[in-house]
């Protein structure tokens, strides 16, 4: 593996743990609202994106490279609704897509095949990370304030499973 790209899939191995603290940020905001669906849709999504840091230490260690783990910067804590906290989560995975696609130009540029292949998998889950999270915020933009539209919401989205947040669904 070339030093360059250990070092670029290193800053994202611990990007995607920030992912993880971001979305447990979000899961203690809903948590703290009363919101326990969308607070269990986070807490999924957050084990969801350790779960993707984890696949880069993986890949870095079965190449013979090395994983070095920096520090995880503090996440947002406070949203000013619902909606804020989803359209924060969209625009997050918007970035995260397009870090995945700087990594495959950059695995493209030293010819890395094997690394290729690896993002190949990322490439596709962004589709569904960015598809899911924006059908939410459509919904809530739809609903607004309205408190029974937000209630159905909450519950829809409660109705994720661990089993969904394996790359099967948002």
């Amino acid at each position: 593996m070339h030093q360059e790209i250990q070092d670029a899939f290193n800053d994202h191995l611990n990007a995607e743990f920030y992912s993880s603290y971001l979305y447990l940020s979000m899961m203690n905001y809903f948590a703290a609202e009363n919101w326990d669906g969308m607070a269990s849709w986070m807490q999924l999504q957050a084990d969801e994106e350790r779960m993707h840091a984890m696949k880069f230490v993986d890949h870095i260690n079965e190449r013979g490279g090395r994983v070095i783990l920096q520090q995880i910067d503090t996440p947002k804590i406070e949203f000013g609704s619902v909606l804020e906290a989803f359209e924060d989560s969209y625009q997050h995975e918007c970035l995260v897509t397009r870090k995945i696609n700087q990594l495959v130009d950059l695995a493209a540029k030293h010819s890395d095949h094997a690394a290729i292949a690896f993002l190949q998998w990322f490439v596709s889950e962004q589709v569904e990370e960015e598809s899911t999270v924006l059908s939410i915020v459509e919904k809530l933009r739809k609903v607004g304030d309205n408190p029974m539209g937000l209630l159905m919401i909450d519950d829809q989205v409660g109705q994720r499973t661990g089993s969904d947040s394996e790359g099967d669904a948002g």
